[in-house]
């Protein structure tokens, strides 16, 4: 491995390590609904998937299915998430956000975007799209064998 390609991976991992503990910081700060930040992306991962399962999210957040049960039966204790069995096959367990789950989720995401607006407003708009789409890829090149797109 090159000496450029050393450079860029060590100021990679510094950039994303300020970056992530900065944010998940703010956001820890700001989220007053007594989520954690991975509760929070918990709830933002059922409200974008239609027939959420914990398999879903354990393989979305990359983290083993206990830890994910752990952070659910929290939400479900908390009234926040609920589990349905599917009518077809009861193996299968779908989860949904509460009614009353769905405002602290609301409140919890303005919050969420307030905190991280103002640090994307300091970037062109066009530099903004290229920086995500640029990121996007690299999560897309993480989740292949390798890290190579075939």
């Amino acid at each position: 491995m090159n000496d450029e390609i050393k450079q860029w991976i060590y100021r990679y991992i510094d950039a994303y390590h300020t970056v992530t503990r900065r944010v998940n910081a703010r956001i820890r700060e700001s989220i007053d609904e007594g989520l954690t930040g991975e509760q929070f992306q918990i709830l933002r991962l059922i409200d974008g998937q239609p027939c959420c399962t914990s398999t879903y999210l354990s393989e979305a957040l990359c983290v083993g299915k206990s830890s994910i049960t752990a952070m659910i039966n929290r939400l479900a204790e908390a009234g926040i998430i609920e589990r349905t069995r599917d009518e077809n096959d009861r193996r299968l367990v779908y989860l949904t956000i509460t009614e009353n789950g769905r405002g602290i989720y609301q409140t919890a995401e303005e919050k969420v975007l307030e905190v991280i607006s103002p640090y994307l407003t300091n970037f062109d708009k066009d530099k903004v799209e290229q920086f995500i789409t640029m990121f996007e890829r690299l999560a897309e090149l993480m989740q292949e064998p390798g890290g190579r797109s075939e």
